[in-house]
């Protein structure tokens, strides 16, 4: 039977899209890469695969998930089996230096980045060369939900930080990134978010709490609020704005057009791609997620949660319009 095989590592991502794909009776079945076995002298499966594979992987004890995909999608490709967010996304989606490259080449403005091998001396003489005094933002070049980044007021503090850094704390493919602190009007980023490389809704995002900005309801467990445990004066204090919202005006046509553009030439069917505003008005693209998530919170607001609309419910039509296209396409080529 031809299936969606959705390709991923972290199986606590996946209720909202396995909601959305019976809702509509799109036949899947998982392909956790996590860990895995396969004989390259035998075929794939028939279907559509659909790969989720997280650039965060490692922080989940997956060290060589990318890596394992990487090869089963050569093996995919081998066979002539139709991937979703192929090879090319996975380069970018391990890669931030590869993403910033790709996003300039589609005349996207990038914050001023330097990349800076996991040495701590070179990554201060780098940072008071292009930053100083500050601040600069320290961040891995394979990080993923915002792990690991951080905002430094002044080269000092980052020379401090560094002194003290543990081991573990070293990047995944030994490369850090320094770049620009953008000042923004407000604290905000937008993520866009995009289906068959397409515009589906832009979600505004509070970054008063920190950089990790995973749209994933599971992502937040740990900032859980705990009512039974919280003073009676936290209680009584207004309820917070939402952290995630949809914004119903969206984004504008021309950079909607800039950014589908870097999609399609970069071989990127799905994706979030978040930017800032800085304070003259200027976009500067930052991060491309091809492991995107949704919010159910912000698309319930919205009235989108269980509709086409949806982030979800748009991949679900997408893909099984994808996988009835392929399946026309075998029985024309066995007819």
């Amino acid at each position: 039977m031809s299936r969606l095989h959705v390709i991923h590592e972290n199986p606590l991502w996946l209720p909202p899209l396995a909601e959305a794909f019976d809702r509509i009776g799109l036949p899947w079945a998982e392909m956790d890469l996590s860990r895995g076995t396969f004989d390259l002298s035998e075929p794939p499966p028939e279907g559509v695969f659909y790969n989720r594979m997280s650039a965060s992987s490692h922080t989940r004890g997956h060290r060589y998930a990318a890596e394992l995909t990487a090869g089963v999608l050569a093996w995919l490709g081998r066979h002539g089996r139709r991937v979703v967010n192929g090879s090319a996304a996975l380069d970018l989606e391990v890669s931030k230096a590869r993403q910033y490259a790709a996003l300039e080449q589609a005349g996207l403005t990038i914050p001023r980045t330097v990349m800076v091998q996991d040495d701590a001396a070179a990554l201060v003489e780098a940072a008071r060369r292009h930053f100083a005094p500050g601040p600069v933002i320290l961040k891995p070049n394979r990080g993923g939900k915002g792990l690991g980044v951080r905002l430094f007021a002044s080269v000092e503090q980052l020379a401090a930080h560094l002194e003290g850094a543990p081991a573990d704390e070293a990047p995944v493919d030994g490369i850090w990134l320094l770049q620009d602190y953008i000042r923004a009007p407000r604290p905000v980023i937008t993520r866009a978010e995009f289906v068959g490389g397409r515009f589906v809704y832009a979600v505004e995002v509070d970054t008063t709490a920190g950089f990790e900005l995973c749209p994933a309801e599971v992502c937040a467990v740990g900032d859980a609020f705990c009512p039974a445990a919280a003073p009676a004066a936290a209680l009584a204090a207004p309820a917070p704005a939402p952290r995630f919202r949809v914004l119903p005006e969206g984004i504008e046509p021309a950079l909607r057009s800039r950014l589908e553009g870097f999609l399609a030439r970069s071989g990127i069917d799905v994706a979030g791609i978040e930017f800032i505003r800085d304070e003259a008005g200027q976009v500067l693209v930052y991060d491309v997620n091809t492991n995107t998530n949704y919010n159910a919170g912000a698309e319930e607001a919205a009235g989108l949660a269980g509709t086409p609309r949806s982030g979800p419910g748009a991949l679900a039509a997408y893909l099984a319009a994808y996988l009835a296209a392929e399946l026309g396409r075998s029985q024309r080529q066995a007819a």
